[in-house]
């Protein structure tokens, strides 16, 4: 038997004083409130009362940082995985209003249904549902928590959900240190919960892809 339930967690609140789009840029830690926020998500799982035997994170800091509560809760090393990473963007490193009012970056925006400005959405799909059904299958049982990003989650929901992966970012429901929670497997994934758990009042949130 393979798990019983998979959890994607997004990391908590980055540091991010100058407030640009930081995408894989790397040293973005999380803030002292994000460690909060993290271990609000991890105490929130375990609460659940449910077996975790499996803890998949990605390679940036921020979200490794964020898998150190659960390792500590539940006793488990983090596995990073390449293929919950955020995705590829042209506006790393800048802040968007200032971006978007410059022309020559207007280019980018051509087809907000691929999108044009990052990596493809169906490629997103792609790795994060390989990266799951690996995780869901390495276990003999019990729930599986992968620590990932903002659009990586967010695209899932919308693939699972079969929805059009076109979207507005501003509009996505996947909040700072969310958990948003399947169950069925590789080929017939549901989604069954999602939550809030983390105190967010305040938070800045803007450096998301």
């Amino acid at each position: 038997m393979p798990a019983d339930r998979l959890h994607l967690v997004r990391h908590g609140e980055v540091h991010n004083p100058t407030r640009v789009l930081y995408g894989r840029l790397p040293e973005f830690r999380l803030s002292v409130a994000g460690r909060r926020m993290a271990r609000q998500a991890a105490e929130y799982v375990h609460g659940l009362d449910r077996p975790v035997t499996a803890l998949v994170c990605s390679p940036l800091q921020r979200t490794r940082e964020s898998a150190e509560p659960f390792t500590e809760i539940f006793g488990i090393p983090p596995v990073i995985d390449e293929d919950v990473i955020e995705p590829t963007n042209v506006f790393e490193g800048r802040r968007m209003k200032r971006a978007m009012m410059n022309p020559l970056n207007w280019h980018h925006l051509r087809r907000p249904e691929v999108p044009s400005w990052g990596e493809p959405y169906a490629q997103v799909v792609e790795r994060m549902q390989r990266a799951m059904g690996r995780a869901w299958d390495a276990v003999p049982a019990g729930d599986v928590v992968i620590v990932s990003h903002q659009l990586p989650i967010w695209i899932t929901h919308l693939a699972v959900a079969g929805e059009r992966l076109r979207h507005d970012p501003r509009r996505r429901r996947c909040a700072l240190s969310s958990v948003t929670s399947f169950e069925g497997g590789p080929g017939g994934w549901r989604e069954v919960g999602y939550a809030e758990p983390a105190t967010a009042a305040g938070a800045i949130d803007v450096g998301a892809v």
